[in-house]
């Protein structure tokens, strides 16, 4: 193989490994407002019993509600269980995939 062949060879690896960080599969299932199951969960910033706030691989996520309780938060499938009185899910900055360093928060 020649180096252009070499260097294209590399070039779509590297785009193929880019589009699915992107498109990684990322899916809510809502049962009756009390049950959330989430899929494509990237990282979790924190939870209390009012809020939920993680993050996913197209974004910010914020569940909020009363009684909410985390169940189940599987790091290598990526996916987590959530239950209580669910109120609502917000989308934040659908590039924010991870949280914010101590300073950021400072200034957030």
């Amino acid at each position: 193989m020649n180096e252009v062949n070499k260097k294209m060879s590399a070039q779509n690896s590297q785009n193929v490994q880019n589009t699915n960080s992107k498109n990684a599969i990322h899916n809510i299932i809502l049962e009756g407002r009390r049950k959330m199951s989430v899929s494509g969960v990237t990282d979790v910033d924190h939870f209390d019993e009012n809020t939920v706030l993680l993050y996913t691989t197209m974004g910010e996520l914020t569940v909020r509600g009363t009684d909410l309780h985390v169940n189940d938060l599987s790091v290598e499938s990526g996916e987590m269980n959530i239950e209580g009185d669910i109120g609502s899910i917000v989308y934040g900055d659908p590039d924010r995939h991870s949280p914010l360093s101590f300073i950021g928060k400072i200034f957030r």
